[in-house]
């Protein structure tokens, strides 16, 4: 287990692109999603993997995450059906910290966000040129909520808990 702390951005320009140390494709899938909690099965190269985030509390939440084998992985994605992503993970090091750039392509075709994963909360963060304004919080840039808004359907609201201390 890990405690996950990442801030979400989109980015203000191209120029992140020149940066690219290296890429990736990875294929995502939502087994199941409530509440800011979820279950992830992944297949990145030759990793295939199942996830279990627990919901954000003050900016922070728990990942258990462990290899599993490709074959099960791939009865995973097709049983995820329409929250099945496809992406590109792009990865640039820049000021001390590996910034991950993702490119969408398929229904979330156009969307690029990027991530940056911090030890700790207060760690300070050296913004590249090229990073827009923070949505880290904003359910919107939720990657369950960008697929249903690009199928048509109503967005889950959810927020980060920042004074109890529930999970």
């Amino acid at each position: 287990m890990k405690i996950e702390i990442e801030r979400k951005f989109p980015l203000a320009s191209e120029r992140w692109r020149s940066l690219v140390k290296r890429s990736e494709t990875i294929q995502d899938g939502l087994l199941a999603a409530n509440d800011e909690r979820k279950v992830r099965v992944r297949i990145i190269g030759d990793r295939s993997t199942l996830a279990v985030k627990t919901r954000r509390v003050r900016g922070q939440r728990e990942e258990f995450e462990y290899d599993i084998p490709r074959k099960d992985a791939e009865r995973l994605l097709i049983a995820c059906g329409n929250t099945v992503v496809q992406k590109v993970r792009h990865y640039i090091v820049q000021a001390g910290l590996t910034w991950e750039v993702d490119e969408y392509e398929g229904l979330l075709k156009g969307i690029i966000l990027a991530e940056v994963e911090l030890e700790s909360l207060d760690q300070p963060v050296t913004m590249p040129d090229w990073i827009g304004h923070e949505v880290t919080a904003e359910p919107p840039y939720r990657k369950i909520n960008l697929l249903r808004a690009r199928q048509g359907l109503p967005l889950e609201d959810s927020v980060d808990i920042s004074s109890s201390g529930e999970s």
